[in-house]
């Protein structure tokens, strides 16, 4: 526990860091909800094709993200992050010059690509920042500041729409917000960072076209299982407005996402530590569990109060969950490798988070909202038990392994 105290957490490289990782999930959040209204309104474009609009960013945070972990074991994290927010800076600009739907639907994908070299680089640097005696609790405070733009972004999003009859002020707010982003990194020490791979040149193991250049072989378990856990999630992610409406909690719904985030907001400074003395198992099987448990309430529920209720489970569980995971994903591996782990995470839980809403929502027709959501718990007990299969036991040995030193 002293040596928990000595080594500080909240840094100002952890801070700011943090900050610019907010501010560019804030702007995607709020892109996200109110850019197919903008292509309906802005270009008479069909609602499928205002679709496409909004989820074609996601295909490119994946490209980005997949160019990303190779980009860090060759040119360096600190490179690779500077690069990625100017990349994200320019395509925030550019929704000034869109002048028609093909151009919007190019910038989208652009902006995708840079987001996911920007997002999956702030998650390495962080990670190499963090010392690792703290790596649970390190995470999982870093991973607030994606749950807080995640809540903040589309009410502010919405917010301005009601607020301004042009669709600019969106894009001028978020000018503010990259320009912040831009001013904040000059006082990051990206010396401090220890960045094992910054010579420009990939280590020889890596040159050639091989899956170990793109993907991080450790960091697959885990996040083939985030990857069912963020599917589960994302029809609620994606149907609640639709859901709410016809279960008449409209006014209730809009506090969901609120509630949910208050929920890790105040669990978060309680479970990463709990991973880091315990392992990890003792936070993932409950909050899966819970995870599982707030779906079925969900499904079931008939008041505001049932909905909230499960918003606060939802949110202990797989809210938890998601930090714990992402922290696992790096675990064991090589400092030179943590972009590749970094990468190798977001892009399995971004399919599982994309694809859900184009998969779920064809079931929609089907099976009702209803049946849809509670169908989402058996894939959260298949998750329980390959994360037992894949992880878990190999968690439990290395924690009792741990335990054993302790005592000797």
């Amino acid at each position: 526990m002293d040596t928990l105290k000595k080594e500080p957490l909240w840094t100002k490289n952890f801070i700011i860091v943090s900050l610019i990782n907010f501010l560019v999930i804030l702007i995607f959040y709020q892109l996200m909800v109110t850019i197919a209204e903008y292509a309906v309104e802005e270009y008479h474009t069909a609602t499928s094709t205002a679709g496409l609009v909004s989820s074609i960013f996601i295909i490119g945070s994946l490209i980005g993200r997949l160019i990303t972990g190779r980009g860090i074991v060759s040119l360096g994290s600190k490179k690779t992050f500077k690069i990625g927010l100017v990349l994200f800076t320019l395509t925030t600009l550019a929704y000034f010059i869109a002048n028609n739907l093909a151009v919007l639907i190019g910038l989208r994908l652009l902006h995708g690509i840079s987001s996911g070299v920007i997002s999956t680089a702030t998650g390495t640097v962080i990670a190499q920042i963090i010392p690792a005696s703290r790596r649970g609790e390190g995470i999982g405070y870093f991973s607030m500041s994606a749950v807080l733009a995640t809540a903040i972004g589309p009410f502010i999003g919405i917010l301005l729409l009601q607020s301004f009859d042009q669709f600019s002020a969106i894009f001028v707010f978020n000018t503010i917000l990259v320009v912040i982003c831009i001013a904040t990194s000059f006082f990051l020490n990206m010396d401090a960072v220890n960045n094992k791979v910054s010579t420009g040149q990939a280590p020889e193991e890596t040159k050639g076209f091989s899956v170990a250049n793109y993907i991080e072989p450790k960091a697959v378990p885990i996040s083939l299982i985030a990857l069912l856990a963020g599917f589960a999630y994302s029809g609620i992610m994606s149907f609640l407005s639709f859901y709410m409406a016809e279960i008449d909690l409209v006014e209730a719904g809009s506090l969901f996402f609120l509630v949910y985030s208050i929920a890790i907001l105040l669990t978060r400074p309680i479970t990463g530590p709990l991973m880091d003395r315990k392992g990890a198992n003792i936070v993932v099987y409950p909050a899966l569990i819970l995870f599982a448990a707030g779906m079925v309430l969900f499904s079931e529920a008939s008041t505001g109060v049932m909905l909230l209720a499960s918003a606060c489970i939802i949110g202990i569980g797989y809210g938890n969950f998601n930090s714990i995971a992402q922290a696992l994903a790096i675990k064991g591996v090589e400092p030179r490798r943590m972009g590749l782990a970094t990468s190798t995470y977001y892009i399995l839980y971004d399919i599982g988070l994309g694809a859900g809403p184009f998969l779920l929502g064809a079931l929609v027709p089907l099976m009702g909202y209803r049946s849809l959501f509670f169908s989402m718990v058996p894939v959260i007990i298949i998750s329980l038990v390959l994360y037992w299969a894949l992880v878990g036991r190999k968690e439990r040995k290395e924690a009792l392994q741990a335990g054993k030193l302790m005592q000797g």
